[in-house]
């Protein structure tokens, strides 16, 4: 299941209860949404992917990798805005290490070993 099928089968269980309660909302076929949850909302026209969207508060930024913003990602964005520079360049370090972790275990490892290196060296006075 792709991204965007998890967010709105998570946004329709936080603010619907149900897919029938949902589906009447928008209009669209209950037999329609429930297919696009299971398979995938790929094979779902775009109209109406757009238009579950659009009821979720969800939006899409367009991009080789599309992200799909929900309150959560919205919110980090909004607190990303209010850092200074310094508090940028952390949070964007951060990321980068965390990039690491999840995608390359053994550069992970690396930067690990050489960070309990400095951690542990002794500290100098002036």
């Amino acid at each position: 299941m792709n991204e965007l099928t998890s967010l709105i089968k998570t946004e329709i269980k936080k603010q619907f209860r149900s897919v029938r309660q949902f589906s009447m909302y928008i209009g669209v076929p209950q037999s329609t949404i429930i297919t696009a949850l299971q398979k995938g909302v790929g094979g779902t026209s775009f109209e109406t992917v757009m238009l579950m969207c659009k009821v979720l508060n969800i939006k899409p930024v367009p991009g080789d990798n599309p992200v799909f913003l929900d309150g959560e990602k919205r919110e980090l964005l909004d607190r990303y805005a209010r850092l200074d520079d310094n508090g940028k360049k952390a949070v964007r370090a951060l990321a980068a290490i965390e990039l690491l972790r999840v995608s390359d275990k053994e550069a992970y490892a690396e930067l690990s070993k050489k960070l309990a290196e400095i951690e542990s060296a002794p500290v100098t006075e002036a």
